[in-house]
């Protein structure tokens, strides 16, 4: 097991947590959980634990908007024909199902594509175009992609296509020529919150047209998308997104839309508790599935089913896609190890960039996951796709993989993504090079001690404070996610009574009892 290091929060000011706890008339550890997510007094603690979705910023804040709301709805009006272009992830799916759903209602003449992976590749393309282009497409809205689609948009406004772009991830130097750029990280954009997800975004577009036509209301029933597209992005839950998520989760409790109640039910969870986690662990990857192994229009397919039975039908193609999803990361994974271990100058260097030819695209994401995970250093997965190196790029938290990428951009063909995760591709004989200047890139950046994973300890709790009202309070923090991150405690001076026994197959039972507490209390560890 690799060792970890601790570290304890600063604890706050002991007179401000005093005072928001009783005005809260809560523990001071969980005051102190607040005044660390910059809660300081009462009323931000009621916008924090009552989150209102009146509150969410105007869409018209985003630069471009008005632009690319009316040119949508000359669109909609004049029965031009839209094409919804997403891309094959969780987000991507939502984003362009949302859509699509929306300007339906709406009475458009519209349609979806969302590229084949090993065909396309991510986002927009020359071959896409042309198929859109033979279906006398006039406006394209690409949703979670688009932004560095410089040439491609270019290529589109040959053939007369408007582009109204909806992406959130990082733009390069040069901005495409579309209609409309929609996206708060766009230079210029004075948008309050930076980090939407695809779908939040395609979200706030859908919002700004309902307005125009007087049916504001009408886009809240798609805030189950966003919410599942926001959980699986892992995007910030702080600002808006905390309260977009919260009452998209609420709705996929209370009201799961078909194919959403299909997943759940294909995952054998019951709606009515769910929590972003879940939806992370368990329904995400069953949508992933199908685009990194095939098709993800089937995925949009199941979320615009309009009954449970149609839903069942695709929910149990994803699950298939899932299993067989599994089969081949497990292989690739163990493949992968392998070429961990023959690596000559493995502890020198701090980032890991494997390559081989036979791995399938589908997964190459999800193993450098895996990898970052178990050896706690920035990854890169590549396969081989038409002569050319492509794959996933993932990191450790606090690390920007992109500027690391965008460092050794000379050596790459091209690329694209965010802090967190990108997608490269690099010609196969450059392999060796970037591999050395990327790791060389690290070292100015990274030292030794940054790749020892944290355990970053919230506060210090006594066992006995954790009472009923404790937990009831603590359920009211979620959704967690960065940002907002479950509460991790460190009780002190604790020990062991009896013998500890394993249960099941290896599930860790003890029961423990901490100095100055009489009472004792029986604890399971799951896999430990």
């Amino acid at each position: 097991m690799k060792k970890k290091k601790w570290t304890l929060k600063d604890p706050p000011d002991k007179n401000s947590v005093l005072a928001l706890a009783d005005s809260l008339n809560i523990s001071g550890v969980l005051a102190e959980l607040l005044i660390q997510r910059g809660i300081t007094n009462f009323f931000e603690a009621k916008k924090y634990f009552r989150p209102d979705i009146d509150s969410i910023h105007d869409p018209y804040l985003m630069s471009d908007m008005e632009k690319a709301a009316s040119r949508a709805i000359k669109a909609i009006t004049g029965n031009e024909r839209i094409c919804v272009y997403g891309d094959y992830d969780v987000d991507g799916t939502c984003s362009s199902s949302l859509m699509y759903q929306f300007l339906k209602e709406l009475g458009a003449n519209v349609c979806v594509h969302i590229p084949n992976r090993i065909t396309e590749g991510y986002g927009l393309s020359f071959s896409g175009i042309d198929k859109i282009k033979d279906d006398k497409v006039d406006l394209i809205i690409s949703v979670d992609c688009g932004i560095t689609a410089v040439d491609e948009i270019d290529y589109a406004n040959t053939f007369g296509i408007d582009t109204i772009i909806c992406d959130h991830h990082q733009p390069k130097e040069k901005l495409p020529n579309a209609y409309a750029i929609l996206d708060p990280l766009k230079p210029g954009c004075e948008y309050p919150f930076k980090y939407l997800s695809g779908a939040g975004v395609a979200f706030k577009l859908a919002r700004a047209i309902a307005d125009r036509f007087g049916k504001k209301e009408m886009v809240f029933k798609y805030l189950d998308l966003v919410a599942l597209a926001a959980a699986a992005d892992i995007v910030p839950i702080t600002d808006e997104n905390r309260v977009l998520v919260r009452e998209g989760i609420d709705q996929i409790n209370k009201n799961p839309r078909p194919g959403i109640k299909a997943l759940i039910k294909s995952a054998r969870m019951e709606p009515g508790n769910l929590s972003a986690g879940q939806i992370i662990f368990t329904i995400a990857p069953r949508i992933n599935a199908v685009g990194r192994l095939g098709d993800a229009n089937r995925a949009v397919d199941l979320f615009n089913a309009k009954t449970d039975e149609e839903a069942e039908v695709f929910a149990k193609v994803l699950e298939s896609e899932n299993l067989e999803r599994r089969k081949i990361d497990e292989v690739t994974f163990s493949h992968a190890l392998e070429l961990v271990k023959d690596i000559d100058d493995f502890e020198s260097n701090l980032g890991i960039v494997l390559h081989h030819e036979s791995w399938h695209p589908g997964v190459v994401g999800i193993v450098a996951s895996r990898l970052v995970e178990k050896f706690y250093r920035p990854s890169i997965m590549l396969t081989t796709i038409d002569g050319v190196a492509k794959g996933s790029a993932r990191s450790i938290p606090g690390f920007n993989i992109y500027e690391a990428i965008e460092a050794c951009k000379d050596l790459v063909v091209q690329f694209g993504g965010h802090k967190a995760a990108a997608g490269l591709e690099i010609e196969v004989d450059k392999i060796e090079e970037f591999r050395a200047r990327f790791n060389e890139v690290l070292k100015g950046k990274l030292d030794s001690e940054d790749i020892v994973p944290e355990i970053k300890i919230d506060a210090k709790i006594s066992l006995c404070d954790i009472t009923p009202k404790f937990v009831r309070i603590l359920d009211q923090f979620a959704p967690f996610g960065p940002g907002n991150m479950r509460p991790i405690f460190l009780a002190e001076d604790v020990k062991i009574i009896g013998n500890p026994r394993i249960v099941g197959t290896n599930h860790f039972v003890t029961t423990f009892c901490q100095n100055g507490d009489n009472k004792v209390y029986d604890a399971i560890g799951f896999n430990l």
